[in-house]
């Protein structure tokens, strides 16, 4: 909440595209100034990702989404989120593993099968292939488990941590509703439902 907070007031002055220090750039000048900064900041690239939203007139509208790559994630741990993200707005469809289609657990074998780790296909299973975490203790790569409905025991349902950072945690997964999406694991809907997390042995 203060991480918006704090967002929203940095929006409040509009600024120029393609100027800096009061003078125009190109865009290809734009980048390589932007790239230049980040090389001196040390900042990793950040991924963008195009997601679909509904406006309160009930029109959909494409929103582009700036997802960072993890700061402290093996190189495997990277690839299999890139993986999962370039399944994004891919529909769900129980048994798929395809962009046609898939499931929850469907789109993390997809998503290690990228670095040649072959993990269990069921949910249930993914949920013993590894070490189990602490919710606090979550990071990039996790795997984190839910249940159908609130303070169910019965896992039905898995997602991969692709940020854990101190403002929250978001995991991506194929959503019975939505496909392929990321959300924040700090909702009320996914908090009521979490059972367990698990850390990839790799």
């Amino acid at each position: 909440m203060l991480a918006l907070v704090g967002w929203l007031a940095g929006c409040s002055a509009p600024k120029k595209v393609n100027y800096r220090n009061g003078r125009y750039h190109s865009a290809r000048d734009m980048a390589r100034i932007k790239a230049e900064e980040r090389r001196r900041r040390g900042s990793r690239p950040v991924a963008k990702s195009k997601a679909k939203t509904t406006t309160p007139s009930g029109k959909a509208k494409i929103v582009t989404k700036h997802r960072s790559t993890p700061a402290n994630a093996s190189r495997a741990i990277v690839t299999v989120i890139e993986t999962a993200r370039s399944f994004q707005g891919t529909p769900y469809r129980y048994g798929g593993t395809s962009r046609l289609g898939m499931d929850c657990s469907g789109l993390l074998y997809n998503s290690f099968a990228a670095i040649d780790v072959a993990i269990p296909r069921s949910s249930n299973e993914q949920a013993v292939w590894g070490t189990p975490v602490k919710p606090q203790d979550l990071k990039a790569g996790d795997l984190v488990f839910f249940g159908a409905s609130p303070g169910s025991s019965t896992i039905t349902h898995v997602g991969l941590v692709t940020e854990a950072t101190p403002e929250g945690v978001q995991f991506i997964h194929a959503s019975s509703s939505s496909g392929v999406v990321e959300n924040s694991l700090e909702t009320d809907y996914y908090l009521s439902r979490y059972i367990k997390a698990v850390r990839p042995v790799l």
